[in-house]
């Protein structure tokens, strides 16, 4: 059997299933001692992404990271820099390659996640925030905007 053969219904398949028979974006797993270490390289600090529903974001967070619910991402693009790495993260990983194939699909190419996602990172006693207001920042999220000042952390 000719390999030209297997590719043709194996290509019918995916679109019957809706399967993408590309590649997995390319991201690159960062450790949480790396990604601590390289928090305060100031501008060169990567971007943290928190890509988990506002109420886990709210219930704590990797400090300093920004969140945009993976289903949310597509609209709010704008808000993710372009020239910095993007470290990802949610509570499993699932939501992490979702969200990395809208942001490689835009052009993003310095993607990066964050070993064993925030599970790991609080079984490792990390320092997690939690914002001042949890009603405020709830609000704001749950709004689809920015949330900076209304997710101030304590």
């Amino acid at each position: 059997m000719k390999l030209g053969s297997l590719l043709v219904p194996a290509a019918l398949l995916a679109l019957a299933t809706g399967v993408s028979l590309a590649a997995d974006p390319p991201v690159t797993p960062v450790s949480q001692q790396a990604l601590i270490e390289r928090l305060d390289d100031g501008p060169k600090a990567p971007f943290v992404l928190d890509v988990r529903t506002a109420e886990e974001y709210v219930a704590g967070h990797v400090p300093g990271a920004v969140n945009i619910p993976h289903d949310q991402l597509a609209s709010r693009l704008a808000e993710v820099p372009r020239d910095r790495d993007v470290v990802l993260y949610c509570r499993s990983g699932r939501r992490v390659q979702l969200a990395a194939e809208v942001l490689a699909g835009s052009g993003y190419a310095r993607l990066e996640h964050l070993q064993g996602d925030m599970p790991a990172w609080l079984n490792q006693g990390r320092p997690v925030e939690k914002p001042r207001d949890a009603a405020a920042c709830m609000a704001a999220l749950s709004g689809g905007a920015p949330a900076a000042k209304a997710c101030v952390a304590n």
